[in-house]
């Protein structure tokens, strides 16, 4: 096998790989007298097959085997011999083959770019922290008795007013005839909830019990069932029940209907569960202003595909009326004007922030990477088994097939596993940074910030332009290597 390097420019590395003939029939050969050695043909005792007989019956197949093997084992070898870390998968085409003669492939791949890792120790972080006041906790608890509101049957014979609770069976007919989903009975409808279609409960608003009304409307013109939408519709209704609202008295029997032991005991819960989704915010928070200054701190020079990659993912979430089924690369097949690039008929200013973004996400997930592989931190499989059986809960009666899914599904478990893998790194960045915490209100606390792509862009657009130019005047650097400080 010969391996000469044929290009080095930038991060690209080409190479010309020939595996001669006599390599191949070797290992041909060697597979053929296996395959003998075991075969059951008709005809032939079970090992007795001639090897001449096993390679006209096999022989184009273990052929095939052969070059793939050959050519996966080059590609190792080429990346073990020349110490490359590949950043994306690396690209091996063959450029001629004939039997007989020798195999020649060129193998094309991009390597990771080298950079300093900053001095983390020196981040400075501003913590946003609530601290939360017996008044809050005293609106939450308010806020769950109306949500677990009580009802009762009316004391006296009126009729149903707006915030009554209606026990009613309908049935329900387009142009005379009943429609599936049309019909049901003691079904429980609070008037004034809009939980039905428009004007359905204003038609039950002053009627009395045990009496059977029609109720006209007319479905949405986009009503989900499209047999439906714009229709207009009759439900005959009987109202078997009329009831209201109860009010419901904080007290320790109320806390206790709810599982708790007083309402003491609801008050700690419900402060320790503000004080959860606070500090989950105040993390995001942080993280954020992690992102934003080691985005700016860092330059290094991109891998091209990876950057591609991800422009073409951001195009798809600006521009959804272009969605290509496969990366459209013109320099590695030819032209389908059938598949749409994933930037078509975007403007130039879109296509330049989705560059821009593009360009911050792939340098800072290649820093948090290296962050990571150098203070050794990793996802364990007990990390990626507990998020697994968080995605599943979110799928109650469906527990079997999800847990299927993500079993038959390596890419699947893997997804699962980047975000955790960010997070950690996040966690160590966050132990060595210096921070200090600031005390905010709750509306300055959950303020949405950067959630949008053009928001985003402008952000990147800053960060790209603090750290422009300093890959012309030094393109790469060797890695640090430091402890965890």
């Amino acid at each position: 096998m010969g391996i000469t390097q044929t290009l080095s420019k930038g991060l690209k590395r080409e190479f010309e790989v020939i595996i001669t003939s006599s390599d191949i029939s070797k290992l041909v050969d060697e597979k053929l007298v296996n395959i003998a050695k075991e075969a059951n043909l008709p005809g032939f005792r079970p090992g007795k097959v001639p090897v001449s007989v096993v390679k006209n019956r096999f022989g184009k197949q273990v052929l095939g085997e052969v070059v793939r093997e050959s050519v996966d084992s080059a590609t190792k070898e080429t990346m073990e011999k020349n110490k490359l870390t590949p950043s994306s998968q690396p690209k091996i085409e063959i450029v001629s083959f004939e039997d007989g003669e020798d195999l020649k492939a060129k193998l094309s791949v991009e390597i990771m770019p080298d950079f300093e890792i900053p001095d983390l120790s020196s981040l400075e972080i501003t913590k946003p922290v609530v601290k939360i006041s017996n008044k809050e906790i005293e609106d939450a608890v308010e806020k769950i008795a109306k949500e677990n509101v009580g009802t009762a049957l009316i004391k006296q014979n009126r009729a149903a007013k707006v915030g009554d609770t209606v026990v009613i069976d309908f049935l329900g007919t387009v142009d005379g005839k009943a429609f599936e989903g049309g019909e049901a009975k003691g079904h429980n409808l609070k008037l004034g909830s809009n939980t039905f279609i428009p004007g359905f409960e204003d038609g039950l608003v002053g009627a009395v019990k045990g009496k059977t009304i029609d109720v006209k409307v007319t479905f949405p013109d986009d009503y989900q069932a499209k047999n439906l939408a714009g229709k207009k519709a009759n439900f005959e209704t009987t109202i078997n029940e009329i009831k209201e609202d109860v009010d419901v008295k904080i007290d320790d029997d109320f806390a206790k209907t709810l599982g708790m032991e007083d309402l003491n005991a609801l008050k700690k819960a419900v402060s320790e569960q503000m004080s959860k989704q606070h500090d989950q915010a105040s993390r995001e928070k942080s993280k954020r202003q992690i992102l934003d200054k080691l985005a700016e701190t860092v330059s290094f020079e991109l891998p091209e595909t990876l950057e591609k990659e991800e422009y073409n993912s951001i195009c798809k979430a600006m521009n959804p009326n272009a969605k290509p089924d496969h990366d459209h690369n013109h320099a590695d097949h030819d032209h389908d004007d059938n598949v749409p690039e994933a930037d078509k008929g975007m403007s130039k200013d879109e296509k330049l922030d989705a560059s821009e973004i593009a360009k911050r996400r792939v340098r800072l997930g290649l820093l948090l990477s290296e962050i990571g592989r150098k203070n050794n931190i990793k996802v364990e499989e007990e990390d990626t088994r507990n998020a697994m059986m968080k995605e599943i809960q979110k799928y109650p009666g469906q527990e079997k097939q999800v847990m299927d899914y993500f079993k038959n599904n390596p890419e699947a478990q893997q997804q699962l596993s980047g975000p955790i893998f960010e997070d950690k790194i996040i966690d160590f960045i966050m132990e060595l940074a210096s921070t200090k915490e600031k005390t905010v209100s709750v509306e300055e606390l959950y303020k949405q910030e950067d959630l949008d792509l053009k928001k985003e862009a402008a952000k990147a657009k800053k960060s790209n332009k603090s750290v422009a130019g300093k890959v012309s005047k030094k393109t790469t650097t060797k890695v640090k290597k430091t402890d965890k400080k």
